[in-house]
């Protein structure tokens, strides 16, 4: 017991008398020593500008107010670092024995200047200012080796402004860092509010001293965001340079991106999944190999390559099953419907800004799409953005029952148009008119050509200045609305019209379709049609000519249908005008040839009144010729 007594006795004056020793040392000479040994191996200088005092509990260091580490040389004057407050605990053994290991690091609304150089260097990344200022200090008062274990940061801000970008800067972070082994991992815990919602960063870095020294080391994190959570498992360097495997999972996408300052459409507020083997480098090019995504019931696959710029450059080649991308498409509203074309175009303004946000170059195949207004079947597509002009190529697309091939352009280099030159065979006029123009009544299986160019800041203004041409054939079909045999018997209008085969060309100008040749075969008559379509102001003023055979004869009955009025509810008649101007011709015609005749024989004319003279003419001459021949006999003549 005595033994244990004096045990006891002696290690609680050595305790005493170490820390009487610690106390003597001035708090301002621990925080100068340690300013210099990171002086020393760091190149930066460490200043206070406010009170420095000695803390003995719960850490034995220093505590300094107004602190501020030096920048880079060629980052500015800015300092990198300023702190209300900073907190550097030491161990006691060790800075007695001449070995400053700096257990704690705490900063107090420390304000972070972080940036990249040219060459991809940031300012974090420090050096020593020179060989010979280790080598004064190793035999006299000399540089000690310097060790960090933790480093805590609350109600930090950042400003990180890559080279050549705009600056981005977040307030009220936290940090904190463990590095008890210097040879060995640190682990890393930060929270961001990049809007105001926190994200959650865990990661890890393995031989963290050679990552600081510009090595590739083994990096583990996760990112936790509300709705969604990613992580990435691989390498990387200080630089930024990384590949490895990235995952990303969310219930709501468009929450998780809200969270993390990123503006997103609507239509992702829904479940989404991401996987990939990425690989990045420090000049900004991103590579995505067995790229998977899915967002909702749609899933994608293949690989993407970024290259970031200004404006960047994406190249990808994916493949989908059946895809649904309507909940992205606001489309022209109603207009499939007959409401749709009651209320015109819509006139809102196109923001087409879209088309500069990157340069691209994307192959897509699927098994199906839908989008706000039109659904395509098994198809092969190519779209490529070059400076605020996209092509967008059917190689070939499934459409409307039939097959698309050609492609379509919206530019927006000087004001916004698009064009598009395309060959379609087999597809559904009803589908075709009824999901692009809001048209169903003409119905039937065609194939033809069509070319168009219309420019305006609206789908009204668009629509207003096609101009272009084409023509189509169409087999077997019908028209609803109007029975053409209904027509020319009681001038009625409903029921349909069906033909066996149609042909026609056409041209575009000022957006109105423009048809002279219009040819419609059917069961006992044919019918021509010339007229105008308006595109533009979703009308009609048509002619149908029908010529209808009478059974037993060969007379043909003509009683030409005029339909004009809106598309929603067109005005579909008999023009009797037309078909009794017909009947007055022929009667005249018919009148003509009778009092030729009769002319004829009462004067004994010897010529023939051919049927494009006139009978006056004829007469005239006929009597000048008698006045002579009566002369003649007068005078003594032959």
């Amino acid at each position: 017991m005595k033994l244990i007594i004096r045990v006891v006795t002696a290690l609680v004056l050595t305790v005493v008398a170490l820390a009487a020793l610690v106390l003597l040392l001035p708090g301002e000479k621990i925080a100068r020593l340690a300013a210099d040994q990171l002086e020393t191996q760091t190149g930066r200088k460490l200043e206070f500008g406010g009170k420095v005092r000695f803390t003995f509990w719960p850490t034995l260091g220093v505590k300094a107010d107004a602190v501020t580490l030096s920048n880079a040389d060629w980052a500015g004057p800015e300092p990198m670092l300023r702190a209300e407050r900073l907190t550097i605990g030491v161990a006691a053994a060790e800075l007695l024995q001449g070995d400053v290991r700096v257990t704690e690091i705490s900063a107090i609304l420390p304000h972070l200047n972080l940036a990249t150089r040219e060459d991809g260097t940031g300012n974090w990344v420090f050096g020593a200012t020179g060989a010979g200022q280790g080598g004064a200090s190793a035999g006299g008062s000399g540089a000690l080796p310097l060790r960090i274990e933790s480093v805590e940061l609350t109600g930090a801000s950042l400003r990180y402004a890559a080279h050549g970008e705009a600056p981005v800067e977040m307030k009220n972070i936290d940090l904190g860092l463990l590095w008890p082994d210097p040879d060995g991992t640190v682990n890393a815990k930060a929270t961001l509010r990049p809007a105001g919602e926190p994200v959650e960063l865990d990661a890890e870095i393995g031989t963290f001293a050679a990552f600081l020294a510009g090595e590739v080391s083994s990096v583990g994190a996760t990112v936790t965001a509300p709705g969604g959570k990613g992580r990435f498992d691989g390498h990387a360097d200080i630089n930024g340079e990384a590949s490895g495997r990235l995952t990303f999972g969310a219930d709501d996408a468009l929450q998780t991106g809200v969270a993390l300052g990123l503006f997103l459409p609507d239509a992702l507020a829904q479940k989404t999944v991401f996987g990939a083997d990425v690989t990045y480098t420090a000049d900004g090019r991103l590579s995505m190999r067995d790229l998977a995504v899915e967002l909702g019931g749609n899933r994608l696959t293949g690989a993407a390559d970024a290259v970031f710029k200004p404006r960047p450059e994406i190249t990808a080649q994916l493949r989908g099953g059946a895809l649904d991308f309507s909940a992205f498409s606001g489309g022209p509203g109603g207009s499939g419907s007959s409401g749709g074309a009651a209320s015109g175009w819509p006139k809102d303004a196109i923001d087409a800004s879209v088309l500069g946000l990157a340069d691209a170059a994307v192959d897509l195949s699927f098994d199906s799409l839908k989008t706000g207004g039109v659904k395509l079947g098994a198809s092969t597509l190519n779209l490529t953005l070059d400076r605020e002009r996209a092509v967008l190529k059917f190689l070939p697309a499934s459409m409307f029952d039939g097959q698309i091939r050609g492609q379509v352009v919206a530019n927006n280099r000087d004001g916004l148009s698009v064009a598009g030159t395309l060959s379609f065979d087999g597809i559904r006029l009803e589908r075709a008119l009824g999901e692009t123009a809001g048209y169903s009544r003409l119905n039937g299986e065609a194939l033809g050509e069509l070319e168009f160019l219309g420019s305006g800041n609206s789908v009204d203004a668009i629509m207003r200045s096609l101009s272009g041409k084409g023509w189509l054939e169409a087999g077997k079909g019908f028209f609803t609305g109007f029975d053409l045999e209904q027509l020319m018997r009681s001038g009625g209008n409903g029921g349909s019209t069906v033909f066996d085969q149609m042909t026609a060309s056409y041209t575009l100008e000022g957006g109105n379709l423009r048809n002279q040749d219009l040819l419609v075969l059917l069961k006992g008559f044919r019918a021509e049609g010339k007229g105008r379509i308006g595109l533009g102001a979703r009308d009609l003023d048509y002619l149908f000519t029908p010529q209808l055979m009478r059974a037993g004869s060969d007379q043909v009955l003509t009683i030409p249908v005029r339909i004009t009025g809106p598309w929603a509810n067109p005005d579909i008649r008999p023009d009797l005008s037309q078909a009794l101007q017909t009947r007055i011709d022929d009667a005249g015609q018919e009148a003509k040839d009778r009092v030729r005749q009769k002319l004829s024989e009462e004067l004994n004319l010897e010529t023939e009144i051919a049927p494009e003279q006139d009978i006056n003419d004829v007469l005239k001459q006929r009597i000048e010729q008698e006045a002579r021949d009566q002369l003649l006999k007068l005078l003594g003549g032959d």
